[in-house]
């Protein structure tokens, strides 16, 4: 995973940028560059084209020798600067042998060929389609001077656009990178992709969606296989087994890696599963279909809290129960507070929930860092394709839950991808998520919703949440974990910070700030003291209209979207993210 830069001149069309602006271009775009160096410490490379620069800053993950970027094609006329990481890459290597010659051992280089078979068509969908991973590209065809812009379908990976006052269109990683130099700044699209010759032709610089899926309509999965009979009693178990072989060959794809890596351990359901079934492949190199040894084959796992932190707690029995060598890292409430400003600085966001959980995550990293690990695994995801935030148990049918996580999903680039990323990222800390894996997810959503619903059991108690995934992994794991309840990373790692965060942001913003908070924030005002405490700081940093407009902002309880607010009247006037938000759910409710 790394961090580009990308400028490209629209209004010049086939003239060359003239030589004088050209390098004053070049210079600002490394100035831009170098704001996002965190996200790649190990390298920096630029490309200066015609109508073209491409900066690019590397953390070597995969071939950490020759992989340097931006990548150039065997005949130097393609020019591809990657951010994320290409599982399936082998297979498609396989598929040009002979007919492409690679110069490097980057499972990003693929992009190359991939783009050269498809660009006579345009059919960039069915191109992108081909790419199993997490990624973020841009690539400058030099020969016919166009380029394509292109975007994961979930947004694991965070790409921006925007438009200079010349008109001069612009691709980054971060925001921060934009911020102060483009006029306008906007989120590229996850799913989607931005070809340069539809651009001039149409006039329109409006992405084309990629990714398509029949499972996004209730219709598709209705009537799909059910694991379980209306009573809860398992009838066909190949649904389960699905489940598991789908999430484990996730897994054993992205552990590819020529750095030591590890495993992010809260001691909940998600990251306990992922260490686990890490812990079973970890042994050996996947890179070389188990024929060696691993590099580095002692798994180790990272929690962090406040001391004695219910995450802390159920970490260490997961992790004593799997065999990771097991790290326990500490914060103190101060500690996190001093860290606010730095983490909405990487985070770029003011959004409640995120910021609350970036910055245990953020402080995390950090230790994560100084072992030497550059890269870890982590359980992002699960709760979006099961149904695992508590407020899903009070669903009213099957297609509401269903419709709920579809919109859970198209959102997830705004909330734990951007968190998960970001937070990591700002240490040169690489996070996979085997559970957003492309094909995981086609079986997850997939799923008959009543299999994944909190249905009324013959006892009359609700079953458990995200219980089809326990029951898949049930085996893996201590009793105390699979079958634990689902706690909220922000509320994991101690209540005592969220209860602090509120206390602390109610004392520091003043009745009268609050009252006049359209006036002060015109641009999505504030909704809490606590969220109005975390704008005042992103205003400092990220100035802009743009850039505010980059946030999302609307009400919720526990992680819920706004339209989910009408499943409880009780929720009517709620607009809390924390888990124990849930009255008569959580065992800690408020």
């Amino acid at each position: 995973m790394c961090g580009f830069v990308g400028a490209f001149d629209l209004n010049s069309g086939s003239a060359p940028i003239a030589e004088g602006l050209k390098e004053e271009l070049r210079a600002q775009v490394l100035e831009m560059s170098k704001k996002i160096r965190h996200r790649g410490p190990d390298w920096s490379g630029v490309y200066t084209g015609n109508n073209a620069i491409l900066s690019h800053e590397r953390l070597s993950i995969v071939d950490p020798l020759s992989g340097k970027q931006p990548l150039v094609s065997d005949d130097e006329k393609i020019i591809l600067a990657a951010n994320g990481e290409i599982y399936n890459h082998k297979e498609i290597r396989a598929k040009f042998e002979g007919s492409y010659k690679f110069r490097t051992g980057s499972d990003c280089e693929v992009i190359i060929p991939l783009y050269k078979k498809y660009r006579e068509s345009g059919d960039f969908t069915k191109m992108i389609e081909e790419l199993s991973g997490i990624f973020a590209f841009a690539l400058y065809d030099s020969e016919h001077d166009v380029y394509l812009i292109a975007r994961d379908e979930i947004g694991v990976i965070p790409l921006y656009q925007g438009w200079d006052k010349a008109g001069r269109y612009y691709v980054a990683s971060e925001l921060k990178a934009l911020e102060g130099d483009c006029q306008t700044i906007e989120e590229f699209p996850n799913g989607c992709y931005l070809y340069s010759k539809d651009v001039v032709s149409t006039g329109s610089t409006t992405p084309v969606r990629w990714y398509h899926r029949d499972w996004e309509t209730f219709d598709a999965v209705k009537n799909a296989p059910k694991a379980t009979d209306d009573k809860g009693e398992v009838i066909n178990p190949t649904v389960i087994e699905k489940v598991r072989n789908g999430l484990e060959a996730a897994v054993k794809a992205q552990l590819m890696s020529d750095v030591p890596y590890g495993v992010l351990l809260s001691g909940g359901l998600d990251s306990s599963i992922i260490a686990a079934v890490t812990q079973k492949y970890s042994k050996k190199r996947v890179e070389t279909d188990s024929k060696e040894a691993a590099w580095w084959p002692q798994l180790h796992s990272f929690a962090v809290g406040l001391e004695g932190s219910p995450d802390l707690i159920a970490a260490q029995k997961a992790a004593d129960y799997i065999g990771t060598v097991h790290h326990e890292v500490h914060f103190t409430i101060q500690e996190a507070l001093d860290a606010l400003p730095d983490v909405i600085y990487h985070i770029e966001t003011y959004d409640i929930t995120t910021v609350r959980a970036s910055t245990p995550m953020y402080l995390l990293a950090r230790v994560i860092k100084s072992m030497g690990i550059k890269m870890v695994l982590s359980g992002e995801g699960s709760d979006e394709l099961f149904g695992g935030y508590l407020y899903f148990h009070k669903a009213p049918n099957a297609q509401e839950f269903h419709e709920e996580l579809v919109r859970k999903m198209s959102k997830l680039h705004l909330y734990d991808c951007l968190r998960a990323n970001k937070s990591l990222m700002a240490w040169g800390v690489e996070g996979r998520v085997p559970f957003l894996d492309k094909d995981f997810i086609d079986i997850a959503m997939g799923l008959n919703p009543s299999d994944k619903m909190n249905i009324k059991l013959p006892d009359g108690k609700q079953r458990m949440e995200k219980w089809i995934l326990r029951k898949a992994f049930e085996d893996l794991l201590p009793e105390s974990i699979a079958w634990r309840q689902k706690e909220q990373f922000s509320d994991g790692v101690g209540y005592n910070w969220i209860d602090t965060l509120k206390k602390m942001t109610e004392e520091k913003v003043s009745d009268a700030e609050f009252a006049r908070r359209e006036n002060r924030f015109p641009v999505n005002p504030p909704k809490t003291k606590e969220e109005y405490y975390y704008r005042e700081i992103y205003s400092r940093l990220f100035p802009s209209d743009s850039a505010a407009r980059c946030v999302p902002h609307e009400a919720g309880v526990a992680c819920s979207t706004a339209k989910a607010l009408e499943w409880d009247a009780a929720w009517k006037n709620m607009d809390e993210p924390s888990g124990r938000a849930i009255a008569g759910v959580h065992d800690k409710a408020y």
